[in-house]
This record gives structure tokens, sequence and C-alpha cells, in this order.
């Protein structure tokens, strides 16, 4: 199974998922959002903002393939770029922070470390920009309303934990959270992580060392 991860581009944003691709909860403040999914094409919307963003900011975007396929992605940008961002009642994102706006990871390739992979992905990109952390806005109640479409939007909480990040905030319902970026950068490689979770406190090295025979010893005669 092949594993690769691509930076979201104007090419690569038709393999968001369609309701994703679809959406501009992030993009434009709340009004203006509304306007655009019932007068509009929030499609249109989202391009816009994915190429004003790439040219003034750079990327701000990752996508997952496994086996060539989409399997998951996250957004990112800085909260001057996201204006719902100023929305939530744990607002505002710290100054030395990007925002983490959502991440996904398709059912059918959940557990597999995609998530992990994704958010340091983001981690090795902003580092190089100089920036310390990403922080994201997370929904401790997901899933509790299931028609809840727009809300959709906002990753679960328990998926930011699961990756590292440490509420800043705390919230009955949207808590702000952080990740230091060079905690990101720490993690082993997912090979590593992924022998250790399966073998245990075994080591790879250990585990794919050759194991030489025994030297033969005599038995004493009597």
């Amino acid at each position: 199974m092949s594993r690769r991860l691509v930076s979201l581009t104007l090419d690569t944003l038709e393999d968001l998922p369609r309701p994703c691709r679809q959406c501009v909860y992030w993009e434009l403040d709340p009004v203006s959002a509304e306007r655009a999914c019932a007068n509009g094409d929030p499609g249109l919307e989202k391009e816009a903002w994915v190429s004003q963003t790439l040219l003034e900011w750079g990327s701000c975007g990752k996508l997952a393939y496994v086996d060539g396929m989409p399997a998951g992605f996250v957004l990112y940008a800085p909260p001057a770029y996201v204006p719902r961002s100023m929305a939530f009642p744990t607002s505002p994102v710290s100054a030395d922070a990007a925002l983490l706006m959502t991440a996904s990871v398709v059912p059918a390739f959940a557990g597999g470390g995609l998530g992990r992979m994704l958010v340091q992905g983001v981690a090795r990109d902003l580092t190089k920009r100089g920036i310390k952390a990403i922080e994201a806005f997370g929904d401790a109640k997901f899933g509790d309303e299931p028609d809840d479409t727009v809300r959709a939007c906002v990753a679960p909480t328990d998926f930011f934990l699961s990756v590292g990040f440490k509420t800043v905030r705390p919230h009955p319902r949207y808590p702000r959270l952080r990740l230091e970026l060079r905690t990101a950068l720490s993690w082993k490689s997912d090979v590593e992580y992924a022998l250790e979770k399966l073998l245990g406190s075994m080591s790879p090295e250990s585990l794919l060392r050759p194991v030489r025979p025994a030297p033969a010893t005599r038995s004493s005669a009597g």
C-alpha cells in the first residue's frame, strides 16, 4: 500500500470530497457564506479563496493519497485569511500560530495514521516559514447532531487530541487547541510508529536484524 502527501493546488482542489469542494464555511464570513450558498456558486468562491491564498501566502492545504486514491485532507492558513475564525467563542487564534481550519480522513482509511501524517506535513511546511504553532477549533459534540451538516466543517475535538494537540481555551462545544510545531516534528516516522504499535517495545532494528545461528558445541564424552 503506497501513501503520499501532496500540497493543495488549483489542480488537486478537485480531489477534495465534493461537499468540502463546494463549502465556504471557513473561507467567508457567516453572512457572505450564506449568501454564496443561496445565490451563487460556492465552488467558485472556494477556488477564488485557494487561488488568492496560494498567491499571497503560499501552500494552504495537504492531501493524502493511498494507492492513488484521495484518502484525506487538511486546510490551514493565517487567521487573517479565515473570516470564520473570529466567529467562535474561543477566538482569537494566538498571534504566533496558523489556523488549521479543518481535517478529514475518508472512513475507509481511518485508523491508519493518515491524520498524523497530514498534521506532520503541515508542521514541516509551516516550520520552514518561521511559524511556531498551529491552532484549531474543535467540535466537542461532533456527531451528536447528525443533521447539522454545516458543523461537519469543524473537525472533532477528539481528532485533534489524538494527533497531539492540547486544549488552550476550554469550551463545552468549541475548545481552541494548539500544537507546538517542534512537537510534531519530533514524532517518529510512520513506519517506526506502526512497528512499535504492532510489536510493543521491541525496536525495529532488532526485529529486522538477521538472527545468526548459535555456534555448535561439542558434547562432552564420558
